[in-house]
């Protein structure tokens, strides 16, 4: 149930969004890939499609295709406040349930459990050219998306030429949008829903679409939005967006709420998920070459530059040992990387059943402050260990530590280096 007041339940009077185990549930279909033996279970079988297909259609309930139906929970108990000018992120991997939560939170689909209580009007931006015409011109969708919004057609018109400009489209507004790319569907769609002046504007990841300048320009307007008291959603993969912007946010995992709290904890959290996700790829009690030992040159580091030493050991001699290794930001950005595939010596023919392999690179383009530190270990063939964000290092202006942090993703941008192999 989705109530547009705060008349059926008891809400404080600056709580603007409350929701209560909230659920959502979708039939969802799969066709059998079973060969069916005989004529007489192949006739049975479509019959008792035809029968549920008839029941459904009589029912009233969506009609799924397939031999074999399940339930499907996109969210599940989901519970949490938002308060008014609150700013808050939602976070989580792909297929979290985040969209779906936006879509119950917009009112474009009814939630199969729970409530949701919401205070004011809302303005959503869920996917690019949503309420858009592709046979209209910019200027007749700016209306007809308005009014879809909730606009009315004076107030349209008195905010029109703010809406132009601020989506950079004056050149094609008199042109059919279907012509438009994706990312000026993004821009104007943005610049109407912006422009609603919703007491809660709920905007999903499609800013991505966005070139960086109207991105910074949207979190802009949204900085804008929550500085008068207004509340904004905001959905992204981007950590260093949802850092600068909310502060407050909500990790979901597998339709549930995982986390909720402040921004740097939650991202902390979701961080952290993925380390331990990705470790378990490792198959722990499986024989195979392993990390022992990480050493860095803190001398170096005071000059921007790095040098790594990966020691390792492996139960067979190990053909041309091969290393990694990738600086991120706090934040998970990748900032740099090298790996031992693009630089080692094809020619290398040497076993090792234990050695250390030493990356060097200097001079590197990078603001002083902290990075996170992944190595991983491989040979021509295969991947074997990995140790994702083992290390938080400061670098530049004479400062350097290394420590261990709570943990983050992986991911690397290649800058030259060079990688030897050596025995213990």
């Amino acid at each position: 149930m989705i109530e547009q007041s705060a008349a059926a339940i008891e809400m404080p009077a600056d709580v603007v969004i409350r929701a209560q185990h909230l659920g959502k549930k979708y039939i969802i279909g799969h066709q059998s890939t079973e060969r069916v033996p005989t004529l007489r279970d192949a006739i049975a079988r479509t019959a008792a499609n035809f029968a549920r297909t008839a029941g459904d259609m009589l029912q009233g309930r969506p009609i799924i295709a397939g031999d074999e139906v399940e339930e499907f929970w996109a969210l599940r108990d989901v519970s949490f406040e938002i308060k008014r000018g609150d700013v808050v992120g939602i976070i989580g991997r792909n297929g979290a349930g985040k969209s779906t939560l936006l879509k119950v939170l917009s009112r474009i689909t009814e939630p199969s459990q729970g409530r949701v209580v919401i205070r004011g009007r809302v303005a959503s931006l869920l996917e690019v050219g949503t309420g858009f015409h592709p046979e209209l011109t910019g200027r007749e969708n700016i209306y007809l998306n308005g009014a879809i919004l909730g606009m009315t057609r004076a107030e349209i018109r008195r905010k029109f030429d703010e809406i132009v400009a601020f989506a950079e489209v004056e050149k094609f507004l008199d042109t059919p949008v279907k012509h438009f790319s994706s990312g000026m569907y993004v821009r104007l769609a943005f610049a109407v829903a912006a422009h609603l002046e919703p007491e809660i504007l709920v905007v999903d990841e499609v800013l991505a679409v966005g070139d960086m300048e109207f991105q910074k320009k949207c979190l802009g307007k949204m900085h804008d939005v929550a500085g008068s008291g207004r509340t904004v959603l905001f959905v992204s993969h981007n950590m260093a967006a949802v850092s600068s912007l909310c502060a407050r946010a909500i990790l979901l995992d597998g339709g549930r709420v995982a986390f909720q709290g402040a921004t740097s904890a939650t991202i902390e959290n979701y961080t952290q998920a993925s380390r331990e996700e990705y470790a378990l790829t490792f198959d722990a009690d499986k024989k195979r070459p392993t990390i022992t030992g990480i050493k860095i040159d803190r001398t170096a580091l005071q000059s921007r530059n790095v040098v790594v030493e990966i020691q390792f050991e492996s139960p067979w001699p190990l053909q041309t040992p091969i290393g990694g290794i990738a600086l991120r930001s706090p934040l998970g950005d990748s900032v740099w990387g090298s790996n031992g595939r693009f630089h080692q010596r094809h020619d290398e023919t040497k076993a090792f059943t234990q050695g250390v392999l030493t990356c060097e690179a200097a001079d590197l383009p990078l603001a002083s402050g902290q990075y996170l530190l992944s190595v991983w270990l491989a040979d021509w063939h295969a991947d074997y260990d990995a140790r994702i964000d083992e290390m938080r290092i400061s670098f530049g202006d004479g400062q350097t530590s290394i420590h261990r942090p709570p943990g983050s993703v992986v991911g690397y941008l290649d800058w030259p280096s060079i990688w030897r192999s050596a025995e213990l």
